[in-house]
């Protein structure tokens, strides 16, 4: 009975890695699969079959390898064969934490450039037009441009410090 309770309490604590994975994922906008991949990993110690993770996360095989390719174009993991073995293994790669500021900073920058942009047509869009409005929309504009330009120099900040 004591090794089925410690058994339960194992599965409990992973379930909790996953879903603290998955929220992750999802605060900086990716699926909450994706988290639950990395999740897996690390319970994992680093390198799992494809079938592996898709039995720890209770997705299917055919969902993993999708989201298994996006994780991979991010530098997050590898696909590897390992020898004597047909199945395809998923490993971390490199510094995960590393890999999650670079995707967090690369998030933030892209919201950066298509607000500038946005701010940019609503400009020219404001040019042909006339009234006391007009004046206070490109006063709240330029106020706006200067302060996402003030972020993105801070991400610019950001991304050179090196991480612990």
């Amino acid at each position: 009975m004591e090794e089925h309770d410690a058994g339960k309490g194992v599965q409990d604590v992973e379930k909790k890695i996953l879903e603290t994975f998955s929220e992750l994922a999802k605060s900086i906008g990716f699926s909450p699969i994706h988290g639950n991949i990395i999740g897996a990993l690390i319970i994992g110690g680093g390198s799992m079959s494809l079938q592996d993770i898709a039995s720890k996360t209770g997705y299917s095989i055919s969902m993993i390898s999708l989201s298994m390719d996006f994780l991979e174009v991010l530098g997050i993991v590898r696909k590897v064969k390992k020898s004597q073995d047909r199945r395809l293994y998923i490993e971390l790669n490199g510094n995960l934490l590393e890999s999650l500021k670079k995707i967090f900073l690369m998030r933030v920058k892209k919201g950066i450039s298509g607000s500038l942009a946005d701010f940019e047509n609503a400009k020219s869009q404001l040019r042909d037009m006339h009234g006391e409005d007009k004046k206070d929309v490109l006063r709240a504009i330029e106020m706006l441009e200067k302060e996402i330009k003030r972020l993105d120099r801070y991400m610019t900040l950001l991304s050179d410090i090196r991480l612990p």
